[in-house]
């Protein structure tokens, strides 16, 4: 029977990297996929991992009927045997919904695949609507892992190494960017409410005024 499938779980812990895989061994047994997307960190139209895997993809967009799509591209004599949905979280509710349709009505397998909560710890929509909706859902084993080395849970957005915790919902970076420009990081409960970074960690621990200093 097919299933709705979300996986889950924080930036860095092999979201994209596992869709590539599922993409890999089902077509190699001779079943033909349709891939989508969302504001990939690799650009418009492409499914990426952080391992450097990369391959094409449909971009859904705002407003796209994705059951539509795939309706019209099956009656176009394409084929699929399943879908494999990266960037979820960055879809509208109803477009989690027609990835509902899609396996309810005509009996594919779906493979989402996103992140929970943003960077103010608050779900996304798609997110939302995956949680309530799908099947099944499966958290990545993979754990990604805070500065300090511990689990990390939360996604973090930063400004010049500086947590931020105002602004859009959905701003397109990555965690490799450099620190002056809008980019990302993992890390555990502790130091996301503590707005501790790497970056922050590493300036407090060259502070000269981390340790008191004995003058004589």
């Amino acid at each position: 029977m097919s299933e709705l499938v979300f996986f889950s779980g924080t930036m860095d812990c092999g979201k994209s990297t596992l869709a590539l895989q599922i993409e890999h061994n089902r077509s190699a047994r001779g079943l033909q996929g349709v891939i989508f997307t969302r504001d990939d960190r690799a650009g418009e139209g492409k499914l990426s991992s952080r391992l450097g895997l990369v391959t094409e993809a449909v971009e859904i967009v705002e407003g796209m009927d994705v059951y539509a799509y795939l309706v019209d591209h099956m009656t176009r004599g394409g084929k699929a045997d399943y879908l494999i949905v990266d960037e979820a979280q960055f879809l509208a509710p109803e477009q989690i919904d027609q990835l509902a349709r899609i396996v309810d009505d005509l009996d594919l397998d779906v493979f989402a695949f996103g992140i929970t909560t943003d960077f103010r710890t608050k779900l996304f929509p798609g997110s939302q609507r995956l949680i309530e909706l799908a099947d099944r859902i499966e958290t990545l084993q993979v754990e990604a892992m805070c500065w300090c080395g511990a689990r990390a849970t939360h996604n973090a957005r930063t400004l010049g190494g500086e947590m931020v915790v105002e602004g859009e919902q959905v701003v397109v970076g990555d965690v490799n960017r450099r620190a002056e420009e809008i980019s990302y990081e993992v890390l555990c409960r502790r130091h996301h409410r503590r707005r501790m970074t790497s970056a922050t960690a590493r300036a407090g621990a060259l502070s000269p005024d981390v340790l008191p200093v004995r003058t004589s």
